[in-house]
């Protein structure tokens, strides 16, 4: 897989030390996943108004396509996103007058704001453990009490799954240098149960993802 294949499969920040990974992605490809927002985003927002949430963190921001379904249902959004460049295509596209702050996730919390929905889409499993665990721990201090987060993650269905070099368990770098760990449901309720996790749905995003549901108190 090269490089751009990296991009174009594995949305979020490659390894958060590497900003220049994504910016130069989004320089040369653009909207690279185009402009509909992703199946789990549509559904995320299904799940967040049916829980009446009205304002939304999106850590892994890009350059907005998944913002817009939440914009849609009245929520406010803020994004956090590694790359200058995809903040200045969300505001190209989207017109989207809110806060996107411009940072590694890894660098969380940017703002004292609590939270009613976190939607965190294809990142987590680019992080090495210690970023995964601080990321579900900083996403979930910034929900508000019966607030809900929704992460999505690759599972080791996928047929990338253990191939590669080896870099530790179910963790491995492809030749594009993506270093991607893959779930399993053992795996999710490992990172998740301590988060108050309530779900996990199998969701086909071109690629088999969980779609990992928590709610917090």
């Amino acid at each position: 897989m090269q490089l751009m294949g990296v991009a174009q499969n594995f949305e979020g920040n490659v390894e958060n030390e590497k900003p220049e990974f994504w910016e130069a992605a989004f320089i040369d490809k653009q909207e690279m996943w185009g402009l509909e927002p992703a199946r789990s985003a549509v559904m995320t927002s299904d799940f967040f108004v049916a829980n009446s949430v009205r304002s939304a963190l999106i850590p892994g921001f890009g350059y907005g396509r998944n913002a817009t379904i939440f914009k849609a249902a009245g929520m406010t959004v803020t994004g956090i996103e590694i790359s200058k460049t995809a903040i200045e295509l969300a505001r190209k596209h989207y017109g989207m007058e809110m806060t996107i702050h411009h940072g590694s996730v890894t660098d969380m919390p940017f703002d004292a704001g609590r939270y009613e929905g976190v939607f965190c889409c294809g990142l987590i499993h680019l992080l090495d453990s210690g970023q995964r665990a601080k990321l579900i721990r900083d996403c979930y201090d910034q929900l508000v009490d019966s607030g809900h987060m929704v992460f999505t993650a690759i599972s080791k269905a996928d047929p990338a799954f253990g191939k590669g070099k080896f870099l530790s368990a179910d963790r491995y770098e492809n030749s594009g240098g993506a270093k991607v760990y893959f779930y399993d449901r053992t795996s999710v309720h490992a990172a998740f149960d301590g988060a108050g996790l309530v779900e996990i749905a199998e969701v086909d995003e071109g690629r088999p993802i969980f779609l990992i549901k928590c709610r917090k108190g």
